[in-house]
Parts: structure tokens; C-alpha cells; sequence
């Protein structure tokens, strides 16, 4: 775990995040998004972009290879938060606010 700054404001996408767990089915939408490397599911209890290595090639119903949570922070520049983990291959680290909040940030946005 590092500390980290926010070097710009970041607004989560608006909606309810979703909590996958390994072996849930899902069902993708179209792969012609703005988000490289992710998919977007819609499940029983909502929808969100999941990276794609996270799910079978089953298409279009998929089944979830790894946990997966959807939840962003909402975060302004010059906000300390702990990286708890980083994943560079779709360029997101998952953070930890001081006030307990936990969701993905861009890893571009924090020094």
C-alpha cells in the first residue's frame, strides 16, 4: 500500500455500483466503448464496466473469472488517499479515502 495526492477532481459515473463474485453470469453489452480493456454487464442487481480478462469469452452471457467490485470514488485534487491495489492494465488502482470510502480511481490522476 502507497499514499497518494490527487492531482485532478475525478466525479464517478452516475448509478449504482455492482459486486460480482467469482461464477456469476452476466450478461455483456456492446465491447464499442470508451473504456479500453473493459466490458460493460448488466446483472440482476444493475450494470458497470468490468475489465475483460475478468470474464469468460462466452458471449452474450459470460461468467465472472475473478470477484469484481464497480464501486468509483468521488474525489477532489489535493485529496490524500491509500492505494490499496493497482492494476496498470486498465489503468485504474483501487483507494482508500481517510474517511473509510473505498472504490477505483484513475491511476492517471494520482501522483
Amino acid at each position: 500500500m502507497r499514499r497518494a495526492t490527487l492531482t485532478r477532481t475525478y466525479q464517478s459515473p452516475t448509478g449504482c455500483p455492482i459486486q460480482l463474485r467469482r461464477g456469476d453470469h452476466v450478461h455483456v453489452g456492446s465491447a464499442d466503448h470508451p473504456r479500453p480493456g473493459f466490458e460493460f454487464v448488466l446483472t440482476a442487481d444493475g450494470h458497470g464496466w468490468v475489465p475483460t480478462r475478468h470474464l469468460t469469452t462466452d458471449r452474450p452471457t459470460a461468467v465472472t473469472r475473478f470477484a469484481y467490485d464497480t464501486t468509483e470514488l468521488d474525489a477532489t485534487i489535493g485529496d490524500r488517499v491509500t492505494v490499496i491495489v493497482d492494476d496498470p492494465h486498465v489503468g485504474q488502482s483501487w483507494c482508500r479515502t481517510p474517511d473509510g470510502r473505498e472504490g477505483w480511481l484513475p491511476r492517471d490522476i494520482l501522483d
